[in-house]
């Protein structure tokens, strides 16, 4: 099998990532050498190569579903907002400028020459390639400079299929609305549609799918049912309101709750996705002070900017909720930017340009940030255990060296913890990813358990990767039940069949 796909969706979140990875692992399973591709990604989760170069932690998963290393090819422009008009630029895996969206337009010619070059070369390099739109190619607004929908299916000449959520009511609507909206050099490109997340019986729905047939002269190509805990790394915070709480039965007698602060500019929150898979261990996302009462373990997770979200962390009294509980001993782990707003100081002349901050004071370190963003795949040792991760930040972290004055007084010393550093019930780390390592995680749990006075034990067997593959498996399970594959591999070897119908308005 030679060709490409685009996955379009009627709305972000509809299900493109999962649909496409479905794909990936359904042709990967079949021995076709597949690749993911997304032109360009909005999104303040991503992943560092093994040559250091940052992209999309979908289109990572997405690698993962193919059985393959990522590569900058995969995401070669990302966009990580910092504000809701600044967003930094990541082109090939390196940041290139911070721009605002009118100076971002007068980058678009350039930029989508650099993706369509990088998905020449994964065409030239794999059979298939599996590419994933980003938000909804009916965004008419934004038609003129699209990067990563018609523009890419039109520069590429890409066969595309348009996924819609059933789940969230309106699909049929949707669907043809999104057809309808494009122009009709656009929409001799869309072969047909995906129904994704369908709870019910399939029967009802028959006519209603017919009726779309008819209506637009184009396939169905699959009606996807929903499967509850099937989730895997998204793109937008948004998609954290429709996540489903999955608990696994607890090995041992206890359990283990977990608060992750959802700061207004959250990043990388995929690090908790580990301790969601523990037997026992329940996590959850919480936006004020009350919501930390009953957590064991309190998570300030990555930001994409650590100054502003440390103000919004005052403002709502969740600062003062955090620096309470540390005093009384009860357990708080801060990743990256959660790390960041532990120390003492903050001095960011970059990210935010807002000088010299204080930070929560809860460990004995200082942050400066770089104009260089450090992007590396460290390895290292904690609790006797092994552990690989990856960096993504522009703030250097300084820890204090131990003082005579502090030994002789009976002070604690702050203690290393991976890159870090752990001051009593306080641990901080830049290392994204580490909870990912099966024996450190369950060694770490273990010493959050005894300090919260929890009577919690981590399940001895459970693997992270392997839960993982079991996703990726089940939507790979999912596409070839579900979607007609006969047709799917025609549409991808033989492009977009002719003579397709332009429905009005036709923009």
């Amino acid at each position: 099998m030679k060709g490409a796909l685009l996955v379009a969706g009627t709305t972000s979140d509809a299900g493109k990532s999962v649909v496409t990875a479905g794909i990936c692992r359904w042709l990967a399973r079949r021995g076709v050498r597949v690749a993911p591709f997304k032109a360009q990604n909005m999104s303040l989760n991503s992943f560092v190569t093994g040559d250091g170069a940052e992209i999309g932690r979908a289109q990572a998963v997405q690698a993962a579903a193919c059985g393959l290393e990522p590569t900058a090819d995969m995401n070669p422009i990302l966009l990580k907002p910092g504000s809701d008009r600044r967003s930094q630029v990541v082109v090939l895996g390196r940041p290139m400028a911070d721009v605002d969206a009118m100076e971002y337009g007068a980058l678009k010619d350039r930029l989508r020459a650099i993706a369509v070059e990088s998905l020449d070369r994964l065409r030239s390099e794999y059979d298939v390639v599996v590419c994933e739109g980003a938000g909804s190619p009916a965004e008419i607004n934004l038609r003129r400079g699209d990067i990563a929908n018609m523009g890419l299916a039109q520069a590429a000449r890409l066969p595309v299929v348009v996924v819609g959520d059933i789940d969230r009511g309106g699909v049929f609507a949707a669907m043809y609305g999104t057809l309808a909206l494009l122009d009709a050099a656009d929409q001799a490109l869309v072969a047909g549609f995906v129904v994704n997340k369908f709870r019910g019986a399939r029967e009802l729905l028959e006519p209603g799918l017919d009726m779309l047939r008819d209506l637009t002269g184009r396939e169905v190509y699959g009606v996807l049912p929903w499967l509850n805990g099937l989730w895997m790394d998204v793109e937008d915070s948004l998609a954290l309101d429709n996540r489903p709480p999955t608990v696994a039965t607890a090995f041992g007698r206890g359990t283990l709750r977990v608060a992750v602060v959802r700061l207004p500019r959250i990043s990388n929150f995929t690090d908790v996705d580990a301790l969601a898979g523990e037997p026992g261990v329940v996590v959850r996302f919480v936006t004020s002070a009350a919501e930390l009462d009953d957590a064991d373990l309190v998570v300030l997770p990555g930001s994409r900017a650590t100054v502003s979200d440390l103000a919004w962390l005052r403002s709502t009294g969740l600062a003062d909720a955090v620096r309470e509980r540390a005093a009384k001993g009860r357990p708080v782990l801060g990743v990256c930017g959660g790390y960041q707003m532990l120390t003492r100081t903050i001095r960011d002349d970059v990210e935010s340009a807002a000088g010299l901050v204080e930070g929560l004071g809860l460990l004995p370190a200082s942050v400066e940030f770089a104009p260089e963003k450090t992007l590396s795949r460290p390895v290292g040792e904690a609790y006797g255990c092994r552990v690989s991760a990856y960096e993504i930040h522009h703030g250097t972290v300084t820890v204090d060296p131990p003082s005579a004055a502090s030994a002789g007084n009976g002070e604690r010393r702050a203690e290393p913890f991976l890159d870090g550093c752990r001051l009593g019930p306080v641990w901080g780390t830049t290392w994204h990813g580490a909870l990912e390592n099966d024996a450190f995680r369950r060694a770490f749990l273990a010493d959050v358990a005894a300090v919260a006075g929890r009577d919690f034990t981590p399940a001895p067997d459970t693997s992270f990767s392997a839960l993982r593959e079991a996703r990726l498996d089940a939507l790979g399970d999912l596409v070839e039940r579900h979607m007609d594959t006969d047709a799917l591999a025609r549409l991808i070897e033989g492009g977009v069949p002719d003579g397709l119908r332009t429905l009005p308005p036709g923009a």
